[in-house]
């Protein structure tokens, strides 16, 4: 371990990080049930992930960080999100933009901003908009103005991950051009004209997540901090990338991190407090011979999940590992990540949902908060439809169709 000037510690392998990432998961996870009956978020334990340095796992060395393997942060997110998903869910966006911003150099702003990351600066994204025909259209612009900055005008939903965020990446559009040109543009929270409005969060789950509006109104925005993406890359010639694949591998590790924590927390709810049937003949539920089989089916879920997502992770770091990326190693990464990610969006809602029927009526008092999970992973597993998952390896698997170049969807 070595400490960047603000006294971040930089953590400097996946062991080292690990641990750190499960001492803090029993601090976190001691006061999860609490936040979420009380309303309270999750800020001190962003601060705490902060100071612990694993915010800066994956910067690159040539910016002064470790470079972890990409299946580091996804261990992390989904031991984090064990604890409390919604602390998971508030750093993904932070891994991935941290992925997003390799290569770039000179004038673009990833200097800075891994420098921020180092000294425990989390990141946040303001990707989405309501209204759109399509999630991913961007109806937000920036537009240069004469002395060489941007303005930047747009409002934004499900905006997760700036609760607690020192840098907001913005997806938005640069009307000049004709198709007009996709951009990210990063801002702070406290630059003039940015609002945060988290309290118009109001879904049944993760709603510790404060994933709500950011308006921008006349923002101006540095020309070193807006990055031109260019047109649309053309889904079967762009040139193969594995950030999609990556970002799919955390989305995943939430819900799989939420299976985790349904499952210990209804085993023991079982082992515990639950009453037997009386037709059981046994003085402890978890002596049911049903219990025990619907557990064993449960974990072997769980497992299956767990391993898919850790080879689907490992798939990401060989291809980043090749001399040059190619469209074959993006495509195997991006198809054992996207079945992970499918079959979490079945197993860890059965998780979440089938300790109850093992628990029994008792388990529901909303003082126990273990709804939380099911609600949690529920909501979280609708990111990206698993449907589109399946056509796409069925594609594969029938006629060795590669799947398209989709940015962070595939």
């Amino acid at each position: 371990m070595t400490t960047t000037e603000a006294t971040t510690p930089v953590l400097t392998s996946t062991e080292e990080a690990l641990s750190v990432a499960r001492e803090l998961a029993t601090r976190i996870a001691a006061g999860a049930a609490e936040r979420e009956l009380t309303g309270t978020l999750p800020e001190a334990q962003l601060r705490e992930v902060a100071r612990s340095g694993l915010l800066g796992i994956i910067v690159p060395r040539e910016f002064g960080g470790p470079d972890l393997p990409k299946s580091t942060a996804v261990e992390v997110l989904r031991i984090l999100s064990q604890a409390d998903s919604a602390v998971g869910q508030l750093l993904l966006s932070h891994f991935v933009l941290s992925q997003a911003l390799r290569g770039l150099e000179g004038a673009d702003p990833a200097p800075r901003i891994y420098a921020d990351v180092l000294a425990g600066v989390q990141l946040g994204n303001a990707t989405v908009e309501r209204g759109t025909k399509r999630s991913i259209d961007r109806r937000t612009t920036v537009t240069r103005q004469s002395d060489g900055t941007w303005l930047l005008n747009g409002t934004k939903y499900y905006a997760t991950g700036t609760l607690g965020a020192g840098w907001i990446g913005v997806a938005a559009r640069i009307p000049d051009f004709e198709p007009s040109h996709g951009a990210t543009v990063f801002v702070r929270p406290t630059d003039p004209g940015v609002t945060l409005n988290l309290d118009k969060w109001s879904s049944f789950g993760q709603r510790l997540t404060a994933s709500g509006e950011v308006v921008l109104d006349n923002v101006v925005v540095d020309d070193a901090f807006v990055i031109d993406e260019g047109p649309d890359p053309d889904p079967v010639t762009a040139p193969p990338s594995v950030l999609g694949a990556f970002d799919q591998a955390l989305h995943a590790a939430v819900d799989i991190g939420i299976a985790r924590a349904a499952l210990e927390d209804g085993a023991q709810f079982v082992t515990t407090r639950s009453r037997p049937w009386f037709e059981a003949g046994v003085d402890n539920a978890a002596d049911e011979p049903h219990v025990v089989r619907r557990f064993g089916e449960l974990t072997a879920r769980l497992y299956a999940l767990e391993a898919l997502l850790a080879q689907g992770a490992r798939l990401v770091d060989e291809a980043l590992a090749l001399p040059e990326l190619t469209r074959e190693a993006a495509a195997e990464a991006s198809l054992k990540v996207a079945a992970a990610k499918a079959l979490a969006q079945e197993f860890a809602v059965e998780i979440a949902s089938g300790v109850f029927e093992l628990a029994g009526a008792s388990a529901t008092d909303q003082k126990l908060a273990l709804d939380r999970h099911w609600r949690n992973v529920r909501v979280h597993s609708l990111h990206d439809p698993a449907r589109w998952k399946y056509v796409h390896l069925g594609n594969h698997t029938l006629r060795g169709t590669l799947p398209p170049r989709l940015g962070v969807l595939l």
